[in-house]
């Protein structure tokens, strides 16, 4: 006699094979369905922003560039590249793309609000997938527009690197800078008198973290920018910093925050929110508005 097949559907394993749960790939077809313009969203912003990084690295570091022989000063150089940068991200954020998909442009701000339960499983991996595929979508595109000037030495893809190989240093940073940042986002976007001046605090602390800190670590903050430089220009100088520090760094900062305000103080996980587009998350944000 044969014995057919057992086939137990609910554990997920057909035949001796595992597969996904029908449940998670329904939730997950659900997700991409609902909200797959969010993810485009995340994804071109993120790309953007490292187009802008590379074009203004050549720009004011290559040697061939007119600004770099007009600025021989390092630290002013580090300075235009700042402002620059910090006024991208602050475009970005309250542009219409960054108030729908809420501008995260980072899988560490993306799991960190997953931690305070303001994102939805599957809109947090979509998230996160997004961001990695745009920042290396937008160093590619930088590649085609600059030719081998991005490679030169002096540029190299705007990649992310210890200052000095010295990564116990840029690890200290990148968690210092990653902290800071989480803290200013939980406590401005969460106060109803200066919610919407986040985007232009986070813009100023990029600008003063490139301007300052990035001697120490190259000042990333994020892993999916950092994965854009060095997958195209296959730099994998001390790649795990940048994927542990900065998400350690803004958990921490959501850990103190919830200690000392509680979860019901996180209203929504959108960097600037605008009434007028929607809002994916678990958002409470009506009721921030009511405390005025």
């Amino acid at each position: 006699m044969f014995e057919m097949p057992v086939i137990v559907e609910q554990a997920g394993v057909i035949d001796g094979r595992h597969r996904m749960p029908q449940g998670n790939l329904r939730a997950a077809v659900a997700a991409l369905i609902r909200h797959w313009p969010e993810y485009l969203m995340e994804a071109a912003c993120l790309g953007l922003f490292m187009v802008s990084a590379c074009s203004f690295t050549i720009l004011l570091q290559h040697p061939a560039s007119s600004l770099r022989q007009a600025v021989p000063n390092d630290l002013l150089r580090r300075l235009l590249t700042g402002i620059a940068m910090g006024l991208t991200a602050i475009g970005l954020i309250y542009s219409p793309w960054g108030r729908q998909s809420g501008a995260h442009l980072n899988p560490s701000l993306t799991l960190t609000f997953f931690r305070l339960g303001k994102i939805e499983p599957w809109d947090a991996a979509f998230y996160v997938a997004a961001q990695f595929i745009g920042g290396v979508c937008g160093v590619l595109l930088s590649s085609l527009i600059w030719g081998q000037a991005i490679a030169h030495q002096n540029v190299r893809y705007a990649a992310t690197l210890p200052g000095g190989n010295r990564t116990a240093v840029a690890f200290v940073a990148e968690f210092a800078i990653s902290f800071l940042m989480m803290t200013m986002v939980l406590n401005v976007a969460n106060s109803p008198r200066i919610a919407r001046f986040t985007g232009v605090i986070a813009g100023a602390l990029v600008a003063t973290y490139i301007t300052l800190e990035s001697p120490l670590s190259g000042m990333s903050m994020n892993p999916a920018r950092t994965l854009g430089s060095a997958l195209p220009g296959r730099i994998w100088n001390s790649l795990w910093i940048y994927f542990t520090a900065p998400p350690l760094g803004m958990l921490l900062a959501s850990e103190l925050y919830l200690r000392l305000r509680g979860k019901h103080a996180v209203f929504c996980a959108k960097m600037h929110h605008d009434q007028h587009t929607r809002c994916i998350f678990r958002c409470n944000y009506k009721n921030l508005n009511q405390q005025l």
